[in-house]
């Protein structure tokens, strides 16, 4: 995910993206639990999402 089209979208959308990815942390958590282990990737790649996502919402709460 890229910063430029986070920043394009609304944050309605942005929140949507944001706890679908919370729910994707979750599930990843979850099985790594139940010790089924997913690609080491994925914990990384969801974490700085989230962090982008957080980034553009606060950027958008002080432009407003």
């Amino acid at each position: 995910m890229i910063a430029i089209e986070l920043r394009n979208k609304s944050i309605d959308e942005l929140k949507t993206e944001l706890l679908a990815l919370f729910k994707e942390q979750f599930n990843l958590k979850m099985q790594r639990g139940m010790g089924q282990p997913p690609k080491p990737h994925s914990f990384k790649r969801v974490r700085l999402d989230i962090a982008r996502i957080k980034t553009v919402l606060k950027e958008k709460g002080l432009r407003v």
